[in-house]
């Protein structure tokens, strides 16, 4: 039993320390717990076991400049994330994709199209499910567009990628504001709602055009008196905005919000302490370090490309020389059969020739026998004599036979000559080839180092000169982001609009399109140029 309470109790001051430490809130999903109370004593949820929240408690105005240490940001930019996935934040289509990709980039680094293939955002959830049933397209048709403007983001890390999804959420209508039930003197019910920038009173059923507002600068003091609040504006002229709410809890909830938003507001609007300059300097260290890290292995990567590129460019010439070697050796080998062929037909015509002239000297050894022999009569005479000219045709006949064939044989050999000396040009190419293809050692490809650059950072900057054109180009530079921004998000929109169906846009949907129509999605009272001189301070009577 003792050890139970011990651990309730050992438990319950963990709680209090990291709340302390991170000013977040610990809640369940009724309420919020109190710091002072132990949790059971609470209202809390009574099965097992008992889920309770970190949340953030404040939402900063400006995330790029107070959000300093990465785990802050990391842990930031997945409650938002949720909240925008349940629709607590309300974010329109063109701007759930382009927030989606954001998301998709922070987990995956890179667009690679190797490694995420078509489908492999298919368990993934990323847009709010009003999104999705808003349009006629399928899960395929959404992940196409959001890996589409993902493809985009290369060369981003994983932080300035939450970052750049936090900067596009810091402008939604309902970004960073806390709603109440409340009622009026008249006893309307409204909505009361509560931010960095001040209180809005709002309608039940309009939670992103406020019906009035009080900027934090702008507040004499706020009177709380039980279930009774009291708004005191600074003009003497203008009229105390008196409310109601239903629960003491909500109240003192209310009456915390003020205060510390407040406080927050003021804190802003005045040189960072000590603490925090330090803070913000380590951390531009380290974003610098990163940085020159991520030039580095840039360069490491660009250099290690160029040397694949290299290796592949010497194997495809390897392959290539090997080729016209293999073709040299083909080439070689059928000179080689032609030059055997050719020496057979010249020695098979040269026998030719020999056993036709031997066959000439019969033929004239027996026109020599008959001539001799011609001593018959006229009749005998006369047919010897067409005989032996019938002889002598064929002899002549085979004489010039004779001749032909010795002028044949002596072309075949003349053609044998030729190819024995296209072989001979065969192997002397095949040996070109062969001594090419062994680089000799001075045409190896140099070894690649990589030397690492000792840079040193001075940070100091006492030139309020140079500071003031690092301000303007800054400047220069939101506002050619803030327009690529905006081009990207027309973009988006202009593609899926025809595939709308206005039958299910919900009011806050069409609350959301009117005004955007007439230019009044955020509350230009509230542009943070104009607070940034404020110094009124703000009363709380308790």
């Amino acid at each position: 039993m003792a050890s139970s309470l011990a651990a309730k109790m050992g438990f319950h001051s963990l709680l209090r320390k990291q709340a302390r430490h991170f000013n977040v809130r610990i809640s369940t999903m009724e309420s919020d717990l109190e710091f002072s109370c132990e949790v059971l004593e609470q209202e809390v949820p009574k099965e097992e076991p008992i889920t309770l929240y970190f949340l953030a408690r404040f939402y900063p105005e400006d995330v790029e400049e107070e959000l300093v240490q990465d785990i802050t940001q990391h842990l930031f930019f997945l409650q938002v994330k949720k909240k925008i996935l349940e629709e607590e934040i309300h974010c329109p289509p063109e701007a759930s994709v382009l927030l989606a990709s954001y998301a998709v980039h922070a987990e995956y680094g890179d667009y690679d199209p190797n490694v995420h293939k078509p489908g492999f955002l298919a368990e993934q959830e990323l847009l709010p499910k009003r999104v999705i049933n808003l349009y006629q397209m399928t899960a395929e048709m959404w992940e196409e567009r959001i890996t589409a403007c993902y493809a985009e983001h290369r060369g981003r890390m994983r932080n300035e990628a939450e970052m750049e999804y936090l900067k596009i959420a810091q402008d939604l209508d309902m970004y960073g504001i806390n709603y109440f039930s409340i009622r009026n003197k008249k006893g309307t019910d409204l909505l009361l709602g509560v931010d960095a920038l001040g209180l809005h009173i709002y309608e039940l059923d309009n939670k992103l055009t406020p019906k009035c507002s009080f900027p934090w600068n702008e507040i004499r003091n706020i009177s709380y008196n039980d279930k009774e609040f009291t708004i005191k504006p600074l003009g003497k002229k203008t009229n105390v905005f008196k409310f109601n709410s239903s629960r003491l809890r909500v109240n003192k909830l209310i009456l915390q919000l003020c205060i510390g938003n407040h406080d927050l507001f003021m804190r802003r609007r005045r040189v960072d302490p000590l603490e925090v300059q330090q803070m913000k300097a380590q951390a531009k260290e380290e974003r610098a370090r990163k940085q020159l890290e991520r030039q580095r292995l840039q360069r490491e990567k660009q250099l290690r490309e160029e040397a694949e590129r290299a290796r592949d460019e010497l194997e495809r010439r390897l392959h290539q020389l090997q080729d016209e070697a293999h073709m040299a050796n083909e080439a070689l080998l059928r000179s080689e059969q032609t030059a055997d062929l050719l020496a057979e037909k010249a020695q098979i015509a040269e026998e030719e020739a020999k056993l036709l002239a031997q066959k000439a000297a019969e033929a004239e050894t027996e026109m020599q026998r008959i001539k001799m022999t011609a001593i018959r009569g006229r009749e005998e005479r006369q047919l010897m004599e067409q005989k032996m000219l019938e002889i002598e045709m064929l002899a002549l006949k085979m004489v010039e036979e004779s001749e032909r064939r010795s002028k044949e044989a002596e072309q075949l050999k003349q053609d044998l000559q030729e190819a024995r000396d296209s072989e001979r040009r065969a192997k002397h190419k095949l040996l070109e080839i062969t001594s090419r293809t062994a680089l000799p050692p001075g045409n190896m490809p140099q070894n690649l180092s990589f030397s690492r650059e000792n840079l040193s950072f001075d940070f100091k900057d006492t030139d309020m000169k140079r500071l003031s054109m690092e301000i303007e180009k800054e400047k220069v530079e939101y506002m050619e982001k803030s327009k690529h921004l905006q081009e990207q998000l027309n973009e988006l929109k202009t593609e899926i609009e025809s595939l709308k169906l206005k039958e299910r846009e919900t009011p806050m949907d069409i609350i959301h399109n009117q005004n955007t129509e007439q230019g009044t999605s955020k509350p230009h009272f509230f542009e943070k140029k104009k607070w940034c001189n404020g110094r009124k301070s703000l009363v709380i009577i308790d």
